[in-house]
């Protein structure tokens, strides 16, 4: 193997894991204790709320599902809880 492949195997993983983080950071969600503190929900943001509202070991979950003539439709429901409960 020459200088000139390993080389160009090391620039494509690190483009390779730069790209996932990339990906990865928007994927995760935020979370907010009432629903009225989501101001600007853009398409395809998920915002996790602890507002009491689901079962026990659940959060309701608001994701910017689809985007109509007045703005982005929210979608609630309910899903488990990862983690623990934080304060």
């Amino acid at each position: 193997m020459t200088l000139t492949k390993t080389a160009a195997r090391g620039s494509l993983a690190a483009l390779a894991s730069i790209v996932l983080w990339l990906m990865a950071a928007p994927a995760l969600a935020y979370q907010v204790s009432r629903e009225q503190d989501i101001v600007d929900l853009r398409l395809g943001q998920r915002v996790l709320v602890d507002d009491g509202s689901c079962p026990t070991g659940q959060v309701k979950e608001v994701l910017g599902s689809q985007m109509t003539s007045t703005g982005v439709l929210r979608t609630r429901q309910c899903i488990p809880r990862l983690g623990t409960k934080r304060r």
